[in-house]
Protein backbone atom coordinates (compact mmCIF):
# COMPACT_ATOMS: atom_id res chain seq x y z
CA UNK A 1 0.00 0.00 0.00
CA UNK A 2 2.75 2.37 1.13
CA UNK A 3 4.15 2.05 -2.73
CA UNK A 4 1.32 2.98 -3.72
CA UNK A 5 0.61 6.70 -2.06
CA UNK A 6 3.38 8.39 -3.89
CA UNK A 7 1.97 8.03 -7.18
CA UNK A 8 -1.54 8.48 -5.88
CA UNK A 9 -0.37 12.05 -4.64
CA UNK A 10 0.87 12.51 -7.86
CA UNK A 11 -1.96 11.79 -9.99
CA UNK A 12 -4.05 13.85 -7.90
CA UNK A 13 -1.69 16.76 -7.96
CA UNK A 14 -2.20 16.64 -11.42
CA UNK A 15 -6.20 16.37 -11.80
CA UNK A 16 -6.19 19.40 -9.47
CA UNK A 17 -3.58 20.99 -11.77
CA UNK A 18 -5.67 20.51 -14.96
CA UNK A 19 -9.02 21.81 -12.92
CA UNK A 20 -7.72 24.53 -12.27
CA UNK A 21 -6.18 25.40 -15.71
CA UNK A 22 -9.45 24.25 -17.14
CA UNK A 23 -11.19 26.43 -14.67
CA UNK A 24 -9.22 29.79 -15.00
CA UNK A 25 -9.39 29.01 -18.77
CA UNK A 26 -13.31 29.08 -18.29
CA UNK A 27 -13.47 32.40 -16.73
CA UNK A 28 -15.11 33.93 -19.82
CA UNK A 29 -17.78 31.40 -19.86
CA UNK A 30 -19.19 32.31 -16.86
CA UNK A 31 -22.49 34.55 -17.14
CA UNK A 32 -20.84 37.28 -15.29
CA UNK A 33 -18.58 38.13 -18.25
CA UNK A 34 -20.90 37.45 -21.27
CA UNK A 35 -21.34 39.07 -24.09
CA UNK A 36 -22.23 39.23 -27.85
CA UNK A 37 -21.07 42.37 -29.72
CA UNK A 38 -18.18 43.91 -30.25
CA UNK A 39 -18.14 47.97 -30.46
CA UNK A 40 -15.37 50.18 -32.21
CA UNK A 41 -15.60 53.41 -30.83
CA UNK A 42 -14.17 56.69 -32.40
CA UNK A 43 -14.37 60.04 -30.77
CA UNK A 44 -13.62 63.67 -32.19
CA UNK A 45 -11.02 64.80 -30.69
CA UNK A 46 -12.14 68.54 -30.61
CA UNK A 47 -15.13 67.91 -28.74
CA UNK A 48 -13.18 65.48 -25.72
CA UNK A 49 -11.26 68.51 -25.51
CA UNK A 50 -13.75 70.66 -25.20
CA UNK A 51 -15.99 68.44 -22.78
CA UNK A 52 -13.22 68.10 -20.58
CA UNK A 53 -12.30 72.19 -20.55
CA UNK A 54 -8.85 70.97 -21.31
CA UNK A 55 -6.38 73.12 -24.16
CA UNK A 56 -5.41 70.18 -25.92
CA UNK A 57 -2.08 71.16 -27.77
CA UNK A 58 -2.75 70.07 -31.98
CA UNK A 59 -5.78 67.90 -31.43
CA UNK A 60 -6.15 65.21 -34.47
CA UNK A 61 -8.61 66.80 -37.36
CA UNK A 62 -9.83 63.17 -37.79
CA UNK A 63 -11.95 60.75 -36.05
CA UNK A 64 -9.33 58.81 -33.75
CA UNK A 65 -9.91 55.25 -31.84
CA UNK A 66 -11.39 55.27 -28.21
CA UNK A 67 -11.41 51.68 -27.88
CA UNK A 68 -12.84 48.32 -29.05
CA UNK A 69 -15.65 47.16 -26.33
CA UNK A 70 -17.07 43.99 -25.88
CA UNK A 71 -20.85 44.78 -25.45
CA UNK A 72 -20.93 46.26 -21.56
CA UNK A 73 -18.94 43.50 -19.72
CA UNK A 74 -15.78 44.86 -18.35
CA UNK A 75 -12.14 44.37 -15.72
CA UNK A 76 -12.96 40.59 -16.48
CA UNK A 77 -9.16 39.37 -15.63
CA UNK A 78 -7.20 42.25 -12.95
CA UNK A 79 -4.43 40.28 -12.87
CA UNK A 80 -3.51 40.72 -16.11
CA UNK A 81 -1.42 43.82 -16.19
CA UNK A 82 -0.85 46.18 -19.14
CA UNK A 83 2.62 46.29 -20.62
CA UNK A 84 3.94 48.44 -22.82
CA UNK A 85 6.63 46.53 -24.48
CA UNK A 86 4.40 43.96 -25.69
CA UNK A 87 2.80 46.66 -28.34
CA UNK A 88 6.13 48.02 -29.19
CA UNK A 89 5.99 47.91 -32.85
CA UNK A 90 2.92 49.14 -32.83
CA UNK A 91 3.12 52.62 -31.23
CA UNK A 92 3.58 54.60 -33.95
CA UNK A 93 0.00 53.66 -35.71
CA UNK A 94 -1.49 53.58 -31.75
CA UNK A 95 -0.49 57.31 -31.38
CA UNK A 96 -0.91 58.48 -34.21
CA UNK A 97 -4.73 56.89 -34.68
CA UNK A 98 -5.19 56.21 -31.17
CA UNK A 99 -3.60 59.73 -29.11
CA UNK A 100 -4.81 60.34 -25.65
CA UNK A 101 -5.29 63.88 -26.64
CA UNK A 102 -6.17 64.77 -22.81
CA UNK A 103 -2.51 63.02 -22.16
CA UNK A 104 -0.10 63.12 -24.70
CA UNK A 105 2.62 61.06 -24.71
CA UNK A 106 1.28 58.92 -22.34
CA UNK A 107 0.17 55.47 -22.12
CA UNK A 108 -2.75 55.75 -19.41
CA UNK A 109 -5.64 55.40 -22.41
CA UNK A 110 -4.16 52.25 -23.77
CA UNK A 111 -3.60 50.65 -20.16
CA UNK A 112 -7.12 51.97 -19.07
CA UNK A 113 -8.47 49.69 -22.55
CA UNK A 114 -6.55 47.15 -22.29
CA UNK A 115 -7.81 46.47 -18.35
CA UNK A 116 -11.36 47.29 -18.66
CA UNK A 117 -11.99 45.81 -21.82
CA UNK A 118 -9.24 43.96 -23.72
CA UNK A 119 -9.19 41.35 -20.64
CA UNK A 120 -12.53 40.79 -21.79
CA UNK A 121 -12.34 40.70 -25.63
CA UNK A 122 -9.90 38.02 -24.85
CA UNK A 123 -12.28 35.40 -24.96
CA UNK A 124 -11.62 35.58 -28.64
CA UNK A 125 -8.50 33.50 -30.37
CA UNK A 126 -8.05 36.60 -32.52
CA UNK A 127 -7.81 38.53 -29.42
CA UNK A 128 -6.62 36.50 -26.53
CA UNK A 129 -3.14 39.10 -25.80
CA UNK A 130 -2.69 42.39 -25.70
CA UNK A 131 -0.62 42.52 -28.58
CA UNK A 132 -3.47 40.86 -30.86
CA UNK A 133 -6.31 43.15 -28.95
CA UNK A 134 -4.71 46.44 -30.57
CA UNK A 135 -3.40 44.86 -33.60
CA UNK A 136 -7.09 43.72 -34.16
CA UNK A 137 -8.60 47.31 -33.34
CA UNK A 138 -5.85 48.94 -35.23
CA UNK A 139 -7.20 47.01 -38.25
CA UNK A 140 -10.75 46.65 -37.88
CA UNK A 141 -10.55 51.19 -37.68
CA UNK A 142 -8.26 51.04 -41.05
CA UNK A 143 -10.83 48.53 -42.51
CA UNK A 144 -14.30 50.45 -41.73
CA UNK A 145 -12.44 54.02 -42.18
CA UNK A 146 -14.82 56.27 -40.81
CA UNK A 147 -13.13 59.27 -42.03
CA UNK A 148 -13.34 58.40 -45.46
CA UNK A 149 -16.98 57.38 -45.28
CA UNK A 150 -17.91 60.64 -43.82
CA UNK A 151 -16.04 62.53 -46.27
CA UNK A 152 -18.13 61.06 -49.06
CA UNK A 153 -21.16 62.54 -47.82
CA UNK A 154 -19.33 66.35 -47.26
CA UNK A 155 -19.68 65.53 -43.32
CA UNK A 156 -16.54 67.06 -42.44
CA UNK A 157 -15.86 69.40 -38.69
CA UNK A 158 -17.25 72.69 -39.59
CA UNK A 159 -19.38 75.57 -38.17
CA UNK A 160 -21.74 74.37 -40.63
CA UNK A 161 -24.74 71.93 -38.78
CA UNK A 162 -26.02 68.50 -40.15
CA UNK A 163 -28.91 66.71 -39.40
CA UNK A 164 -28.51 63.12 -37.45
CA UNK A 165 -30.65 61.37 -40.65
CA UNK A 166 -27.48 62.40 -42.86
CA UNK A 167 -25.01 61.15 -40.32
CA UNK A 168 -26.19 57.93 -40.33
CA UNK A 169 -26.96 57.50 -43.94
CA UNK A 170 -23.30 57.97 -44.50
CA UNK A 171 -22.62 55.34 -42.64
CA UNK A 172 -25.29 53.00 -43.13
CA UNK A 173 -24.53 53.92 -46.96
CA UNK A 174 -20.44 52.73 -45.94
CA UNK A 175 -21.36 49.62 -44.16
CA UNK A 176 -25.15 48.18 -44.18
CA UNK A 177 -25.87 48.99 -40.29
CA UNK A 178 -26.81 51.56 -37.99
CA UNK A 179 -23.63 52.92 -35.71
CA UNK A 180 -24.50 54.64 -32.71
CA UNK A 181 -24.01 58.52 -32.22
CA UNK A 182 -23.56 60.18 -29.30
CA UNK A 183 -23.19 63.91 -28.34
CA UNK A 184 -22.61 66.62 -25.74
CA UNK A 185 -26.42 67.12 -24.30
CA UNK A 186 -27.24 70.41 -25.34
CA UNK A 187 -26.56 73.91 -23.49
CA UNK A 188 -30.09 75.15 -21.83
CA UNK A 189 -32.41 76.55 -24.31
CA UNK A 190 -30.42 75.83 -27.01
CA UNK A 191 -30.93 73.01 -29.81
CA UNK A 192 -27.75 72.42 -30.95
CA UNK A 193 -25.37 68.92 -30.42
CA UNK A 194 -21.65 68.34 -30.35
CA UNK A 195 -21.06 65.57 -31.66
CA UNK A 196 -18.26 63.91 -30.03
CA UNK A 197 -18.42 59.64 -30.42
CA UNK A 198 -19.69 57.02 -32.74
CA UNK A 199 -19.80 53.36 -33.02
CA UNK A 200 -19.70 51.01 -35.06
CA UNK A 201 -20.76 47.91 -33.77
CA UNK A 202 -19.66 43.76 -34.67
CA UNK A 203 -20.41 40.26 -33.45
CA UNK A 204 -18.41 37.90 -31.81
CA UNK A 205 -17.46 36.48 -35.30
CA UNK A 206 -16.32 40.02 -36.00
CA UNK A 207 -18.87 40.41 -38.42
CA UNK A 208 -20.93 43.96 -39.10
CA UNK A 209 -24.56 44.56 -37.01
CA UNK A 210 -26.78 46.98 -35.77
CA UNK A 211 -25.43 48.73 -32.65
CA UNK A 212 -28.64 48.52 -31.58
CA UNK A 213 -29.75 45.42 -31.18
CA UNK A 214 -30.56 43.85 -27.91
CA UNK A 215 -29.95 47.46 -26.15
CA UNK A 216 -32.31 49.15 -24.01
CA UNK A 217 -29.68 51.98 -23.02
CA UNK A 218 -26.98 54.09 -23.78
CA UNK A 219 -23.46 53.83 -23.20
CA UNK A 220 -21.66 57.02 -21.95
CA UNK A 221 -18.11 58.13 -22.02
CA UNK A 222 -17.70 59.24 -18.86
CA UNK A 223 -18.01 55.64 -17.47
CA UNK A 224 -14.45 54.66 -20.00
CA UNK A 225 -12.66 57.83 -19.16
CA UNK A 226 -9.40 57.24 -16.87
CA UNK A 227 -8.18 59.68 -14.81
CA UNK A 228 -11.06 62.39 -13.23
CA UNK A 229 -14.84 63.30 -14.19
CA UNK A 230 -16.01 64.67 -17.28
CA UNK A 231 -17.53 68.43 -17.14
CA UNK A 232 -20.02 66.38 -19.44
CA UNK A 233 -21.34 63.31 -20.26
CA UNK A 234 -21.96 61.74 -24.04
CA UNK A 235 -25.71 60.77 -24.83
CA UNK A 236 -27.30 59.32 -27.40
CA UNK A 237 -27.50 62.64 -29.90
CA UNK A 238 -31.27 64.05 -30.15
CA UNK A 239 -32.69 63.42 -34.08
CA UNK A 240 -34.34 66.64 -33.41
CA UNK A 241 -31.57 69.09 -33.19
CA UNK A 242 -29.03 70.44 -35.60
CA UNK A 243 -25.34 68.89 -35.10
CA UNK A 244 -22.14 70.68 -35.58
CA UNK A 245 -18.48 68.81 -35.76
CA UNK A 246 -16.51 71.27 -34.14
CA UNK A 247 -13.12 72.36 -35.92
CA UNK A 248 -9.94 72.98 -34.07
CA UNK A 249 -10.43 76.48 -33.81
CA UNK A 250 -13.71 76.23 -32.20
CA UNK A 251 -12.77 74.48 -29.03
CA UNK A 252 -13.58 77.00 -27.02
CA UNK A 253 -16.15 78.94 -28.67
Amino acid sequence: MKCLVVPVLLFGCLCLAFCYGYANQRIFASSKHEWNKLILTHHWPVTVCKMNNNPCKDPPTFWTLHGLWPGREEMCNKSWPFKLNEIEDLLPEMFHLWPDVLHPNCSRLWKHEWQKHGTCAAELECMNSEHKYFSKTLELYKKYDLNSALLKFGIVPSTSYYQMKDIEAAIMNAYGVMPKIQCLPPDHGKSTQILGQIEICFTKEIELRNCSEGESESRHFLKDTPGGLQRKDFCVCNNTCRHIIPPVDQIWN
